[in-house]
């Protein structure tokens, strides 16, 4: 079986350059992810075009996600070369801008001394180096590392979510998103969400006509407000990394797998993220510890699985795609498709469903599986403007390729991030059966399916808004 689970790649200094993007792209990276967290508005525009020109050259539907930097609170830089932090050695927090030592690490952010109370445990960086807040002066915090470890340039500072006065989106977010709206990103990620209201805070339009907006889910407010968040969403990130620092190390699997069930039973992709192929920043294997974690993320229903350090700054980013390629191939075939399916149906069945909508769509995504399946037809032709059909039949896992049909240039880009989905485009006609004869022809002409294959048509005829009511089985001439 051919991989399903998607890839996204993060680039960065490692691998923003053509070559080098067109060997990831080739590897099998199926959305580029540009952080905007470093560097200046220049450069980023800068890479999302050559990612736009390497995936035209290829031929190729290259979604391309820009990761806002949300409220994110660094430190003052260290010294050139960083410092060691010694377990059960003390030093001080203060709020400023200015340097960082080894004795006194300056954060940016005003309200540190209002926000942080005695007893908090707070993180720098990826969560390894831990501290706590020990005393509280009028001018600084006295702090005694619990975990060790190197820090570096301008780490970030996690600091309980509850504390924080600061919220998203930032200012600054509202200008980035601006600027990538124009340019005509096709999916936009928001960090430290909290609730459905931060997600419409950003003001842009509904997908496809705007970007898929894409909520972290790297709060405990954002657990809490789960269901508002998916559904005021086109895709969902389980960002592992602040996650795991905000909630107890334990729970984080079993917060994994509820967030990824609940986002594909209501339709949205869901991205599982953070240290998947860490050790592949320096090492050209990973772990045996990480092949798992990326198999079990697989089996868990996930959308797509992302690389961050380790193609954005990595030794080798084309062996991460490669290698993450072959592991997530080999869980797509392992994949328990019939259970999975059962499981969804389930949560459909207790949710509060629209009956004259939603159950319909429901009842005709599911069964196209099935009936794809019991005919040994060779493909699910999903006709979709929007991309609605596509993620309703992708939810139920069908064990056959979906081939995502649509007259759309963006919603062919956002469905890269949908699994187990080709996006390709077909030339709209006037009636329904014309557009099924030019879909097939269109997916004939690529060669994903050849003269006598049998497929299974889905499709939204009444035009009464979302609604996939429309099932057939058809021969390809």
């Amino acid at each position: 079986m051919a991989r399903r689970t998607k890839i996204i790649a993060t680039i960065g200094p490692a691998s923003d350059d053509e070559a080098t993007l067109r060997r990831m792209v080739q590897a099998g990276m199926d959305v580029a992810r540009i952080g905007l967290a470093h560097g200046t508005l220049d450069e980023q525009i800068e890479k999302f075009r050559r990612v736009r020109s390497v995936a035209a050259d290829l031929g190729r539907h290259v979604g391309i996600l820009v990761d806002l930097p949300g409220p994110k609170i660094r430190c003052a830089g260290f010294p050139e070369g960083g410092i060691e932090l010694v377990e059960d050695e003390y030093l001080s927090l203060r709020p400023g801008t200015s340097a960082s030592t080894g004795s006194v690490v300056e954060v940016d952010y005003e309200s540190l001394l209002q926000d942080v109370q005695v007893g908090d445990r707070l993180a720098f960086g990826d969560g390894n180096t831990v501290i706590m807040v020990e005393d509280k002066q009028p001018d600084e915090l006295k702090v005694r590392v619990v975990h060790g470890g190197h820090l570096q340039g301008r780490p970030g500072l996690h600091i309980p979510s509850d504390r924080l006065r600061i919220t998203a989106p930032t200012d600054d977010d509202l200008r980035l998103t601006d600027a990538f709206v124009e340019l005509g990103t096709d999916m936009i990620a928001l960090s430290f969400v909290r609730s459905a209201h931060d997600l419409r805070r950003l003001g842009i339009e509904p997908a496809p006509r705007g970007p898929l907006l894409v909520a972290k889910i790297e709060t405990r407010a954002a657990i809490d407000n789960l269901e508002g968040i998916i559904a005021a969403s086109g895709a969902v990130m389980v960002a592992r990394g602040d996650l795991g620092t905000e909630c107890d190390i334990e729970e984080l699997p079993h917060l994994q797998k509820h967030i990824i069930e609940e986002c594909i039973a209501l339709g949205r992709p869901a991205i599982t993220a953070t240290q998947m192929l860490e050790s592949m920043v320096h090492a050209p294997i990973p772990t045996r510890a990480e092949a798992s974690d990326i198999a079990n993320a697989v089996f868990d229903g996930t959308s797509a699985v992302m690389l961050s350090g380790e193609t954005a700054i990595g030794r080798d980013p084309v062996n991460a795609v490669t290698t993450m390629a072959r592991i997530t191939e080999r869980a797509d075939d392992k994949f328990d498709y019939d259970l999975w399916s059962r499981n969804i149906r389930t949560i459909r069945r207790r949710s509060g469903i629209d009956p004259e909508g939603q159950r319909t769509t429901d009842a005709l995504t599911t069964a196209a599986g099935r009936v794809a399946t019991d005919l040994g037809a060779a493909a699910v032709l999903c006709l979709s403007a929007s991309g609605f059909t596509v993620r309703s039949v992708a939810r139920f896992r069908p064990q056959v390729p979906i081939l995502g049909m649509t007259y759309s240039e963006r919603t062919a880009a956002q469905l890269s991030l949908s699994w187990g989905t080709l996006p390709l485009i077909f030339h709209e006609r006037g009636t329904p059966a014309e557009n099924v004869h030019e879909a097939i022809e269109a997916a004939r002409s690529v060669g994903a399916v050849r003269s006598g294959d049998l497929v299974v048509v889905v499709s939204g005829q009444s035009g009464a808004g979302h609604a996939t009511d429309t099932l057939r089985a058809v021969r390809v001439p």
